[in-house]
Parts: structure tokens; C-alpha cells; sequence
């Protein structure tokens, strides 16, 4: 996965609401050069979700099926995050979404660079070897 960029739900929203950030152009850039995007369960699932007009969900859930999505088996990758959680609280470090834990074990397990806007993984990255991107 040399050179493949696993991007958050965050970049993600702010891609398809057309606001410009520096992680939303990388993404545009990464798909313009044809580079390896990845994807969790997970972030398919909230970006999904949150979008209300059937044509633009059908839009992007095809759109979505075009970039590689991590596969983890359900059970390792929920008792993995959950491992994760507990770690973190223990060391004083609470994360407000228990599912950026779930993404953040995909990362580590294979060994990916989360690019977002969300301040979770940050606080992860300080206490894991969690490879982040925050432009």
C-alpha cells in the first residue's frame, strides 16, 4: 500500500460539500492521479448515512466501490477498537467518537496514513503509532 492514503469521513464530508481544504484537495489530487485511496467499513457507513437524496446516495455509493476498502474481520476489528478505547482511557485520553477508534485500528493494522480534520486521531497518534495527516 506504498503511497496509499486511507482519508476520514471528515475529508470525505468536506469533499462532497465542496469545501476546500487542504485534505479535500489532497483527496481530489489522489483520485485526479489515479493514486490507491483507501477506505474503512466504517467511513463508507457515516458517509452513506448522512446523505438524504437517493440519486446523490446512489452516486456515491458507486463512486465509493471504485477505492480499495481495508477488510478486517467484524469481531477483531470491534474487540481491536474497543482494546484501543480502554488503552486510551487509561492514559487519560478520551475520544469523543468510539468509531474513530474503530478506524484507527484499521490504520494500525495496516499500517495506513489517516488523512483528516478531526482532532481524535491526533489525540490517538500521540499515545499509538497511529500515522496521521493533518494539513
Amino acid at each position: 500500500m506504498n503511497g496509499a492514503l486511507l482519508f476520514d469521513t471528515s475529508v470525505w464530508i468536506d469533499f462532497l460539500n465542496k469545501k476546500s481544504t487542504p485534505e479535500s484537495s489532497l483527496l481530489v489530487h489522489y483520485i485526479e492521479e489515479d493514486k490507491q485511496v483507501l477506505l474503512t467499513p466504517t467511513i463508507l457507513q457515516e458517509v452513506l448515512q448522512g446523505i438524504r437524496d437517493d440519486f446523490k446516495y446512489l452516486k456515491i455509493k458507486e463512486l465509493l466501490a471504485y477505492f480499495t476498502i481495508l477488510e478486517l474481520s467484524a469481531v477483531g476489528a470491534a474487540v481491536g477498537a474497543a482494546d484501543l478505547y480502554r488503552f486510551l482511557r487509561k492514559k487519560g485520553a478520551t475520544v469523543r467518537k468510539s468509531n474513530d477508534c474503530l478506524i484507527a485500528y484499521y490504520a494500525l493494522e495496516f499500517s495506513a496514513t489517516i488523512v483528516h480534520a478531526d482532532a481524535d486521531f491526533d489525540k490517538i497518534s500521540r499515545y499509538v503509532g497511529l500515522k496521521t495527516l493533518r494539513l
